[in-house]
């Protein structure tokens, strides 16, 4: 993470797994009330993430809104994040559904500035990938730099397709080193039962999804509070290292449960709350670009009232 672009070698598997190990910070972009990208708050989640002791900053399109964003300020983005975080965290870029040759492209755009792994989102519209199809997208990306495969596309196609495709995938090339899964359920069971010698894999979303495939051998998780109540992450992950399930079951029904509950009651549902949480805790403001919805005034009063009630804020 520290080295220079010429002498820099691709992650291998143990470096992304040490990475992965425990709560991960998933990258929020922020906004200014007129849509443009606050820059500056930015750079200030990083620094939050960096504080808390996340080992990895994390792009997705969902979370980073790469729907609502160019081509350019997802580089833009891009750039801040893996200089904010350079020699810090392992940093992880995302594509947004490009063909495979668009996809080689920036994964060497994201290589020059500094990310650590690429995590791909191929196109699939109407069903049109096979998991042949799939694989050699992947694998031909990481000859390029090393991949992160998310496995959201998989769902709706079925279980023995997403398993078959990450098969595959992992056959044609040990530069695909990581998967975040998105699918859950008995999917990421037996994914993580199948998989988890091969890449590191951790639970995208919820500490729900953690706790469904943790007994199985991931790695980590995507945190909810790490930018903002610190401490509820780390009392979360000491129960997991201590093989406390009970007791991190307990945490994530007094905090994150009802949090999420909360949230996806808003108009413009959980998101729209999360970047009600930027504002409320120094961070950003709560902006979302239009035609995304974002918290009023009385909107924020619940969350805060929220914080308030568990003596978090």
């Amino acid at each position: 993470m520290s080295q220079t672009l010429k002498t820099r070698q691709p992650l291998t598997l143990d470096e992304a797994r040490h990475h992965l190990t425990g709560p991960i910070a998933s990258v929020h972009t922020p906004f200014l009330r007129d849509g443009e990208l606050d820059e500056a708050s930015l750079a200030a989640q990083i620094g939050r993430y960096l504080e808390a002791g996340s080992r990895t900053i994390l792009m997705t399109v969902g979370n980073s809104h790469y729907f609502c964003l160019s081509d350019d300020e997802i580089a833009r983005v891009t750039r801040i994040v893996c200089r904010e975080a350079a020699g810090r965290a392992m940093v992880v870029a995302a594509d947004r559904m490009h063909a495979t040759r668009r996809a080689v492209e920036f994964a060497r755009f994201a290589r020059e500035e500094g990310a650590d792994l690429v995590m791909c989102m191929p196109p699939d519209w109407n069903n049109s990938c096979t998991p042949a199809t799939l694989a050699q997208h992947y694998a031909t990306v990481a000859a390029e730099w090393p991949v992160m495969i998310v496995t959201n596309l998989m769902g709706p196609r079925g279980d023995a397709f997403g398993m078959e495709a990450l098969r595959l995938s992992l056959d044609l090339s040990a530069r695909i080193v990581a998967i975040k899964d998105d699918v859950c359920g008995l999917f990421a069971q037996k994914m993580t039962v199948h998989f988890r010698e091969r890449a590191a894999i951790f639970a995208g979303g919820l500490k729900l999804n953690h706790l469904n495939i943790a007994p199985y051998g991931a790695d980590g998780y995507m945190s909810t509070f790490i930018g903002f109540c610190p401490e509820i992450t780390r009392r979360y992950w000491s129960c997991i290292e201590a093989g406390d399930m009970a007791g991190a079951w307990r945490i994530t029904e007094t905090y994150e449960t009802p949090l999420f509950e909360l949230m996806s009651s808003f108009p413009g549902d959980w998101n729209a709350g999360w970047h009600g949480c930027l504002e409320l805790f120094g961070i950003g403001k709560r902006w979302r670009r239009p035609p995304y919805y974002s918290l009023n005034d009385e909107e924020m009063e619940r969350l805060k009232d929220f914080f308030v009630s568990r003596r978090l804020l």
